[in-house]
């Protein structure tokens, strides 16, 4: 009878962590596998080489690219749930997306292909399924944190 009924569920963090974290390189490789990956890249390229058309010299092995963005995906899900407060969790994507935004100038300065659409669309929807998971349910990490009790009438020891 004493239970409060909490209008959100009750969230968790590693099990949404792994099925955003999943469903985010399932999208980029899907996305790969059709092609469009390799016209995003070739459309970054073409910006950070203001507007030529040229052929990087050097280009990142794709296991690095790949392992960029499982690291990302998984991550920020993880950190975008472990952390409290809605707008904590949106500066935290949008930092996430300038990052790897801002791989692309270095890359091209240190003549290696701008390969980023993989990573930057897994840190585009990771953030936002675990925005939107967020919003929806009761995290742990957004409880209110009971102080304890004072039993004493004595003032604390600071102000002694």
């Amino acid at each position: 009878m004493g239970k409060t009924s909490h209008p959100r569920p009750e969230g968790h963090v590693l099990v949404p962590d792994v099925a955003i974290g999943s469903l985010s390189l399932l999208l980029a490789a899907g996305l790969g596998l059709l092609g469009v990956l390799d016209r995003v890249n070739q459309v970054i390229g073409g910006i950070v080489s203001q507007g030529a058309a040229s052929n990087f010299p050097k280009a990142l092995p794709h296991w690095t690219v790949w392992l960029a963005t499982a690291l990302f995906a998984f991550g920020l899900s993880f950190a975008i749930l472990s952390v409290a407060g809605t707008w904590r969790r949106l500066v935290l994507w949008i930092t996430a997306m300038v990052v790897v935004a801002a791989w692309a100038p270095v890359l091209a300065l240190a003549a290696h292909a701008p390969d980023i659409a993989a990573p930057f669309i897994a840190v585009i929807w990771s953030g936002v399924c675990a925005l939107v998971y967020a919003g929806n349910h009761r995290m742990a990490c957004d409880e209110p944190v009971a102080l304890p009790a004072r039993t004493s009438s004595a003032p604390p020891d600071e102000a002694r």
